[in-house]
């Protein structure tokens, strides 16, 4: 039977390390486990980042809104997951997101200082902490010279594709069509007729205000298709 360890060395922060540095690691940083129900919110967007917190077990929501709060972005993440790494350190040390448990779910937290001052002084941890943060700007990088979408309906298919974090899982997009129509460049009605279109395909399905995408890697492949 799998144990919270086992997971624990699954996660990419811990992943190649030896069963003696890992030991190592469990005698002097102390690991703090809790247990929570659905509902329970785990990090609030905006508060300051103290710790790496890890979903061993379960499904939590990720909440992202916009600055000028027009639309929300939801994902639905699968455990195991690493809670936003890449604001630990640096000029915004903040959450950007609300997470909250979409079902029972285990955690584990490691403290800031525990990780700068102990965990940094293993090289394969520190490692997979530069890849994790070097594959994120790489990845954003690469999102600023992608090929400008032909049509609407590669415009739409961006934008959701833009603000995943996962293409695994439900996403839902709460937004007015007003609010989308506008961030499109294109009038509501014919960000209505794309939507509609793509439900059709079962590529979606739309709600009132609302957006769900049930497999945004399928969303994906027919936008490659269509190229």
């Amino acid at each position: 039977m799998e144990t919270m360890f086992d997971t624990l060395l699954q996660l990419p922060l811990f992943q190649g390390l030896c069963n003696e540095d890992f030991t190592s690691i469990l005698e002097k940083v102390k690991l703090k486990f809790s247990k929570h129900k659905p509902g329970e919110v785990l990090v609030k967007s905006g508060t300051p980042s103290d710790q790496l917190l890890f979903l061993l077990k379960g499904e939590m929501a990720c909440e992202t809104v916009s600055l000028d709060e027009s639309f929300t972005f939801v994902e639905y993440i699968q455990a195991p997951f690493l809670i936003e790494p890449y604001v630990l350190v640096g000029m915004a040390p903040y959450y950007t997101s609300t997470y909250t448990t979409r079902t029972e779910a285990n955690t584990v937290s490691i403290t800031k200082e525990a990780v700068l001052g102990t965990l940094f002084n293993y090289d394969i941890f520190r490692l997979n902490f530069l890849n994790i943060l070097s594959r994120r700007a790489q990845h954003l990088h690469a999102r600023l010279w992608e090929e400008a979408p032909r049509d609407l309906e590669e415009k739409l298919i961006n934008f959701v594709l833009c603000h995943v974090e996962r293409r695994q899982g439900e996403k839902v997009l709460r937004t007015k069509m007003e609010d989308l129509a506008r961030y499109m460049d294109e009038t509501r009605l014919n960000v209505s007729r794309v939507l509609n279109e793509l439900q059709e395909k079962n590529l979606l399905e739309l709600h009132r205000k609302e957006i769900v995408i049930y497999d945004a890697a399928a969303l994906a492949d027919w936008n490659k298709k269509r190229q």
